[in-house]
């Protein structure tokens, strides 16, 4: 299996660095912004999130998100009466006051081209956010996939 998608596709990464984990008082309020983001922007099937998927590492979580473009990403985190916005200004007070506590990481990718291969497994990824579809005789090889 393979992913489908038609049209511009923008991959988000967006994380945290939590370096003071005894102080849950200062990283924790940064953590749980982003759940009730995610939920606001699954609410709004035009906002342009395709899906995400929350990676734990020793470090810190992050998120890897689909987008339907990279105008709706930065629409959605410059919207003023969205939730991005008020929890930005927010990290930036508490940085501003504890400047070593977290820090906040993100990486914007517009994919020109993606290849991807599922086998023995459900959606995941890229499939799980666009649509998974059986490899063709024409796409049997990475190279025609990526082309």
């Amino acid at each position: 299996m393979t992913h489908h998608h038609d049209g511009e596709l923008v991959v988000f990464l967006i994380g945290m660095r939590i370096r003071k984990p005894w102080r849950p008082d200062l990283w924790l309020p940064v953590f749980g912004d982003m759940p009730k983001m995610l939920a606001e922007l699954a609410r709004d099937p035009d906002s342009g999130l395709l899906g995400s998927r929350m990676v734990f590492d020793p470090r810190g979580p992050w998120l890897v998100q689909y987008w339907s473009s990279v105008d709706k990403l930065y629409a959605y985190a410059s919207q003023p009466d969205a939730q991005h916005r008020p929890a930005w200004s927010r990290y930036n007070r508490r940085a501003r006051r504890h400047p070593d506590a977290v820090g906040v990481w993100h990486e914007t990718f517009v994919v020109d081209r993606a290849e991807s291969v599922y086998v023995g497994m459900e959606p995941d990824g890229l499939a799980r956010a666009t649509e998974m579809v059986p490899v063709t005789a024409r796409l049997d090889r990475a190279r025609d996939r990526i082309a």
